[in-house]
């Protein structure tokens, strides 16, 4: 389980593009997103490396990860 900050996500188009981002490196993973607080969990088996940099390409800077 990963909790990250996720930095200009203000719609629920962003949320959908995040998920999407995450689940083309891992289509299994379980994407939770708070628009509130900027925070996505996700449930994955993969490495956090590949999956911010998913997230990153997308279009939205992850600015802290845990």
């Amino acid at each position: 389980m990963y909790q990250l900050q996720v930095e200009n996500m203000s719609c629920g188009h962003c949320v959908g593009a995040v998920t999407k981002a995450v689940q083309a490196i891992d289509a299994s993973a379980k994407v939770e997103v708070d628009l509130a607080t900027k925070s996505v969990r996700i449930d994955s088996a993969t490495p956090l490396a590949p999956l911010k940099s998913a997230i990153a390409d997308a279009g939205y800077p992850v600015t802290s990860a845990a």
